[in-house]
């Protein structure tokens, strides 16, 4: 006789419950990821296409001496013919992050399909950079497009823990050393609302600098007024919020071209000035 002891106990497991609404409905999780396509221009200008080349060259030398720890290095595309600026936009193309920074002068940034290869277009500005992240979304990140106002911020009905949170940004911000591990609070996993929200966007303010990646879904990084403290949200492909966080960093990794970014950079110019030739 078998023992009920070894028998799976009734009334559990998969499809052991009615499900009154039919199918389980599962939240839609980022699809559609982008991936890297070359850019293979042409241009009947032999000289400007010649002009263009050569910078790209130099771009795919600078990519593997940033990659090593050497500073950014900047290149003026004003200083190329017409025909030639058009070689290298379609070359570029367009990669996955851009960004806003504001102040004078107002810049916007597109990363190429490079990573780590940036164009920089402003009043009096059309360059590239290549670095892990523009100099300026550094510099100009937390000037305050909105000051932050920290527990000054007005206390109404609905407050539960921002004020808490807000404690913690603040000492973080203040002990953050420059290198030092990201400091993250997942507001997805605290309890809050939505007065909670809307107080801690007050008491942190606003900064001059915005990024939206769309690799994977959406994600959108802003910088807030306070010193390293970063508003870092990451949505569906249908827009949906599915993970909301502050993040007290020098730059959020999520906007960083990585080393290894950098260094296969270097291979897919060089890949593509040969496809070219």
């Amino acid at each position: 006789m078998v023992s009920p002891f070894t028998l799976p106990p009734a009334g559990f497991g998969p499809g052991s419950q009615p499900d009154p609404d039919g199918e389980l409905q599962y939240m839609a999780m980022p699809s559609g990821m982008r991936t890297y396509a070359p850019h293979i221009p042409e241009a009947e200008d032999q000289q400007a296409m010649a002009d263009a080349l050569a910078m790209l060259a130099e771009m795919a030398a600078a990519c593997e001496l940033v990659a090593q720890g050497a500073a950014p290095v900047s290149f003026d595309l004003a200083s190329l013919s017409p025909g030639a600026r058009k070689v290298m936009a379609d070359a570029l193309g367009q990669g996955e992050v851009s960004m806003k920074i504001r102040g004078l002068p107002a810049v916007m940034v597109q990363e190429s399909v490079f990573a780590g290869v940036w164009m920089c277009l402003a009043a009096g500005m059309d360059l590239v950079e290549v670095a892990p992240v523009p100099a300026l979304a550094l510099t100009r990140a937390h000037m305050p497009h909105r000051p932050a106002i920290g527990s000054l911020a007005r206390k109404g009905p609905g407050l539960a823990n921002a004020p808490a949170i807000l404690t913690e940004l603040v000492e973080k911000s203040r002990s953050h050393k420059a290198g030092a591990m990201a400091h993250v609070i997942n507001l997805s996993l605290l309890p809050h609302t939505p007065e909670d929200l809307d107080w801690l966007a007050e008491a942190t303010g606003e900064g001059a600098v915005t990024v939206l990646s769309r690799g994977y879904g959406n994600c959108r990084v802003t910088a807030t007024a306070m010193p390293f403290v970063w508003k870092v949200q990451f949505f569906n492909s249908m827009d949906t919020l599915i993970l909301d966080t502050f993040e007290v960093t020098g730059m959020p990794e999520v906007a960083l071209a990585a080393d290894e970014d950098l260094r296969d950079s270097a291979l897919r110019i060089r890949d593509v000035i040969e496809a070219i030739r």
